[in-house]
């Protein structure tokens, strides 16, 4: 990855935390507005599910 991946990378994962700690720390119900500023996908496969983030980060899990 260049530099200047790296360094958008970076200012988007700073974006993210700054989003996530000005949101309330106990999350009742489904936000739909916080879902469209985190997630970029969500992949739903027989064995697993697949969640893209806007910053970047991939995370799988198994069903």
């Amino acid at each position: 990855m260049d530099e200047a991946a790296k360094n958008e990378r970076k200012k988007r994962i700073l974006e993210l935390a700054h989003f996530i700690d000005s949101q309330p720390r106990t999350i009742m119900e489904f936000d739909e507005a916080l879902v469209k500023k985190l997630l970029e996908s969500v992949k739903v496969c027989e064995f697993f599910l697949e969640f893209r983030f806007k910053s970047g980060v991939t995370i799988s899990i198994e069903k």
